[in-house]
């Protein structure tokens, strides 16, 4: 029976580029994929974009193509990867550049276009399935609307030769789903093969986290070599039943506890894990160590997908405004909260109007709140206060990290180390569109 070996090269837009690399070179791949975004990561993306029309793809983009493209195209690895973002066209001619760049002549490049879908969602009557409100109230702040693209146009790509794929918004296992009904020949209407791939797809998804990286915690949990964290790569078979492993040597740890924290992670419901191309089913999976490093995945099912596609709305929610400074030594704690007091008063005496705001002290009590962090132990002997506010502005905003500034010489003794930033907030929102609105498009481009 065939297998196909599929790497995990990155797990979110910023990740580390060095294990990439080691899997291109030493991993005996047939895909390396990169997942790259998230729905904070496209709407940005889509800000980027729109200030410049060149931009718009992963900052990251052309670094992991100047690493790993010559060992890739030496040893015969295709690339999928959602790096596209916002602008999967001008990440593909950029792909391209750095491939004659590097003199990798005949590198077939895939833009998969398509997923946004703005400009058909104006006028629509879509609800927000965050809200109980209509998509149309939230007016002319929407920059952006992607939708969740399946592994069908990835596939399409693979059947005309693209070495390299890059898509813009899909959902994240059908980046790994697509190499798999490519080289095997699956059905779009082969509900349990398409679920197994797809829970393949979703414990590579998010790279180093099942090899350990998010698992890690001393003491209860322990993962060798994090330092070294190597990235998962799975040994699929032509029934999609697959082995989770890493290369020998790389840090990190591949256990049945990786996967099963992995295999739960931003799940609603296991026994219908609802996606573009299937309604997984992983009630029933079940993973077995094989020895170091290797666990067997099996079990996995899959019924007719939904006929929706998620949509991730972007819109300009607010303006944030913050500002930092610390206390150290006798007092510190107190210092500090007096700071927080100063400048809530501050702000209300100057007349900032803020719709929120969150005065805390870093250390103490800025996760868990003032009641859930009291645990009667000593005061500590330095503080970092932090106080962030909401506005309707960016002026608004930056008076806020203002106002901590001047605690400098109007404050608490011995503050320093001050920072300041004021920023726009994007917040997303999600609706649910009919497949049949979505119309998926490819372009391909040579070396």
């Amino acid at each position: 029976m065939r297998t196909l070996r599929i790497g995990a090269g990155a797990g979110f837009s910023g990740d580390r580029i060095e294990p990439a690399v080691a899997l291109a070179e030493q991993g005996r791949l047939d895909y390396l994929v990169f997942e790259c975004l998230a729905e904070r990561t496209i709407a940005q993306a889509q800000q980027r974009r729109l200030r410049d029309p060149r931009q718009g793809y992963d900052p990251l983009l052309e670094a992991r193509m100047r690493a790993v493209l010559p060992a890739c195209r030496a040893q015969g690895v295709r690339i999928v990867s959602n790096m596209g973002a916002a602008n999967p066209l001008a990440a593909a001619e950029k792909t391209v550049e750095v491939a004659r760049a590097l003199g990798l002549q005949g590198l077939r490049v895939a833009a998969v276009l398509g997923d946004d879908v703005l400009e058909a969602l104006r006028g629509g009557d879509y609800r927000l399935e965050e809200r109980d409100a209509p998509l149309a109230s939230l007016g002319e702040r929407v920059i952006s609307a992607n939708a969740y693209l399946g592994a069908g146009p990835i596939v399409a790509a693979l059947e005309q030769g693209a070495d390299v794929v890059l898509t813009g918004r899909a959902a994240d296992p059908a980046l790994f789903l697509a190499p798999q009904i490519h080289a095997f020949g699956w059905t779009f209407d082969d509900w349990t093969r398409l679920g197994r791939g797809t829970a393949v797809g979703h414990l590579l998804e998010c790279a180093g986290q099942v090899t350990g990286g998010y698992f890690a915690d001393p003491g209860f949990k322990e993962v060798p070599d994090l330092a070294r964290l190597g990235f998962p790569l799975a040994e699929v078979n032509e029934e999609g039943e697959a082995v989770i492993t890493k290369l020998p040597g790389s840090g990190g740890l591949v256990s049945e506890a990786t996967c099963k924290e992995q295999l739960l992670y931003e799940i609603h419901d296991p026994a219908r894990y609802l996606q573009p191309d299937v309604a997984a089913d992983f009630s029933e999976v079940e993973l077995e160590q094989l020895g170091p490093d290797r666990v067997r995945l099996s079990g996995a099912r899959g019924h007719p997908r939904s006929g929706l596609l998620k949509v991730s709305v972007g819109y300009v929610d607010s303006y944030q405004g913050e500002g930092q400074i610390s206390y150290a030594g006798p007092g510190a704690l107190e210092r500090g909260r007096l700071a927080v007091e100063i400048v809530a008063e501050r702000l209300r005496l100057t007349g900032v109007a803020t719709s929120e705001t969150r005065g805390e002290l870093i250390g103490v009590d800025a996760i868990l709140g003032a009641r859930l962090s009291a645990n009667g132990s000593a005061a500590p002997r330095e503080v970092r206060v932090r106080f962030v506010g909401r506005t309707a502005s960016l002026a608004e905003a930056e008076r806020i990290g203002q106002e901590v500034e001047s605690l400098y010489l109007n404050g608490p003794a011995g503050g320093g180390g001050v920072t300041k930033a004021a920023r726009e907030v994007v917040g997303i929102v999600s609706v649910l569109v009919p497949e049949g609105l979505v119309h998926p498009s490819l372009h391909l481009l040579e070396s």
